[in-house]
């Protein structure tokens, strides 16, 4: 399957807790702020500026994350008010470092060239990706970086959307041009529009807004609160294990977790490992849920999120059809359905599209 459609889709939709990223809020501009006079640009030609801009500049950058879906989405952050949650640094060179706050633990990523290292504070554990080319980069790395993630959108997108330029804004203190996208009418889709800070300077994104259809303010957002170009403290992009830490590596193609593993995260969404049916905006990601995540083998004490069969109970509806019997989780920007045989589909779409799905699967 191609993964890097099927996880951009998904974090459109905001349903699985690998969309962390895409819950980012950029400060807005002053009330009655005048919108910064630009050159006039067409659409086509902003697209083309933003998707040949390869190449992230020297930079550090602070982010926040907000949502609004409608439907509490475990490990995902619920206000609309937040404080700062990462910090992004780039060298300019291919190094970068990202670093997450999850509450009162913080996820660390850097790679330095040749290899990514994940640190994670709540148990003290590292990740060590040897060669961590840019595919190998964690989804947290790619996610909580707003550049990446709208150019990586824009360029999956573009051919499915009506592609618009409406004014301009500024986004952490930096004029933009505000680039919409809008499905196209044939795609079956909840989202209503996506929209795009682009920097007027660089050309990089620096805030990505989801708009579901019949809501006035954006149901996830990703965006800079703070955006300064500029060389970079070389010792951000090294990085050495502290003292005692549990150190796992992996190579190139080690990337889908050990049962273990599983059976230790306990994460529903997660646990969705299949194939995209159909492309752009109603993109499905299907596949099976492993059986021990519904049949109640969830670990001693587990609860909410940590236990998958309550969760379905707790926040989904009993539903049937041709695919038997089974729960659907429904937000603002997408929709899971999870069948009784444990068989389940993911979108930010409609429940039909998802049953549609199954079936061509």
């Amino acid at each position: 399957m191609d993964r890097k459609r099927t996880a951009l889709t998904v974090a459109a939709a905001g349903t699985a807790t690998g969309v962390v990223g895409l819950i980012l809020l950029a400060t807005p501009a002053g009330a009655g702020e005048q919108p910064p006079a630009l050159p006039e640009i067409s659409p086509e030609a902003l697209v083309e500026s933003v998707i040949k801009t390869e190449k992230i500049p020297a930079m550090s950058g602070a982010v926040e994350f907000t949502s609004d879906l409608g439907l509490p989405i475990p490990g995902l952050p619920q206000a609309r008010t937040g404080g700062e949650a990462a910090h992004v640094y780039t060298d300019g060179e291919g190094r970068a470092r990202v670093s997450i706050s999850e509450g009162d633990s913080e996820r660390t990523i850097v790679h330095d060239g040749t290899t990514t290292w994940i640190w994670n504070s709540a148990d003290r554990s590292v990740q060590k990706m040897v060669d961590g080319a840019p595919e190998q980069k964690s989804a947290e790395h790619k996610l909580a970086d707003p550049a990446t993630a709208a150019r990586e959108f824009i360029g999956l997108m573009g051919k499915d959307s009506t592609i618009t330029v409406d004014g301009t804004a500024r986004v952490a203190d930096r004029p933009v041009y505000q680039l919409v996208l809008t499905p196209k009418p044939t795609e079956r889709t909840l989202l209503r529009e996506v929209r795009v800070a682009v920097d007027s300077e660089t050309r990089l994104p620096l805030r990505l807004e989801v708009l579901a259809n019949g809501q006035a303010e954006p149901a996830v957002r990703i965006g800079f609160t703070d955006f300064e170009t500029g060389a970079q403290d070389a010792s951000l992009f090294t990085y050495t294990p502290p003292a005692g830490a549990k150190v796992t590596e992996s190579k190139p193609g080690d990337h889908k977790p050990s049962p273990a593993e599983m059976k230790e995260h306990q994460n529903l969404f997660d646990s969705i490992d299949g194939k995209a049916v159909g492309e752009g905006w109603d993109t499905v990601l299907v596949g099976k849920v492993p059986a021990g995540l519904l049949n109640g083998e969830a670990k001693a004490g587990a609860t909410g999120a940590n236990d998958p069969a309550q969760l379905l109970k707790q926040f989904g509806k009993e539903v049937s059809g041709p695919f038997g019997t089974g729960y659907v989780i429904s937000s603002k920007v997408g929709t899971l359905l999870v069948t009784a045989d444990g068989r389940a589909a993911l979108g930010a779409v409609p429940q039909q599209v998802l049953v549609d799905a199954l079936g061509a699967k």
